[in-house]
């Protein structure tokens, strides 16, 4: 993962984040639910739409969790581009922290725990429904998981306790408890960080978090991130080239 920064006067949009992620070799885009027609999801608080209800689309405290921990394997979310157009103005600070190192503190804690949390029925998803329309189905599978074609690792996971449904067997749960721990000790692998305008961050699909935010009374220019997802990981330049 990576935090760079344009200049601050450059008035990004959607065209420049997709741009961006093209760059870090982002080529398959996911096109989630409120994201546009070119994969672009405009973070911001709304009321309208349908948007209201999910939390990202709040000025509301996001927990941690990866992207698209409810995607099924073909769609799995497995990189992301996070742009600062406008940051709010108090509070809407991330938390960031690698999965390897979350992956490799449970390992050193107890093996089985890593046995637990790769096993394909660990935690399942509700399905997403609304007035009575299935949106997406449930879904089923590990929070850990290695990608066939290149070994890479891959986690899904979510705070939310309302939104999962763990595995009831000790230690599924004896594992979910101590990555709790994990995620809210003061550990240094964990980074913080206030995205100012122009700025933004690349990466694997890393934990994260959001904390809540306020912006100011009567403002017009409330915050606002851009977000594409991707079903690939970032490339160094030259892969990308190549992959072109």
């Amino acid at each position: 993962m990576a935090i760079y920064q344009l200049d601050p006067e450059f008035e990004a949009d959607g065209a420049t984040v997709l741009s961006l992620a093209r760059a870090f070799g982002f080529r398959r885009f996911d096109r989630n639910l409120h994201a546009d027609e070119a994969a672009v999801s405009a973070l911001e608080v709304r009321e309208k739409q349908g948007a209201g209800e999910y939390i990202p689309y709040t000025d509301h405290r996001l927990r941690w969790h990866t992207d698209g921990y409810y995607n099924e394997d073909r769609v799995a979310i497995r990189g992301f581009l996070l742009h600062c157009v406008r940051p709010a103005d108090a509070g809407g600070e991330n938390g960031l922290l690698d999965p390897e190192i979350a992956y490799i503190l449970l390992r050193d804690k107890n093996p089985d725990y890593i046995r637990a949390l790769m096993a394909p029925d660990a935690f399942t998803i509700p399905a997403n429904t609304s007035g009575g329309t299935e949106i997406r189905a449930a879904y089923t599978g590990p929070v850990f998981s290695i990608h066939p074609n290149d070994g890479s690792l891959l986690m899904r996971y979510t705070e939310r306790r309302r939104y999962v449904q763990w595995k009831q067997d000790a230690t599924t749960l004896a594992a979910v408890r101590y990555l709790a721990e994990i995620l809210s000790s003061d550990i240094s692998y964990i980074f913080k960080r206030r995205l100012a305008p122009g700025q933004g961050l690349v990466c694997n699909n890393v934990l994260h978090y959001r904390t809540a935010f306020t912006d100011a009374p009567g403002s017009e220019a409330s915050r606002l991130m851009l977000r594409v997802r991707s079903y690939q990981r970032v490339q160094a330049p030259a892969e990308s080239q190549e992959a072109r």
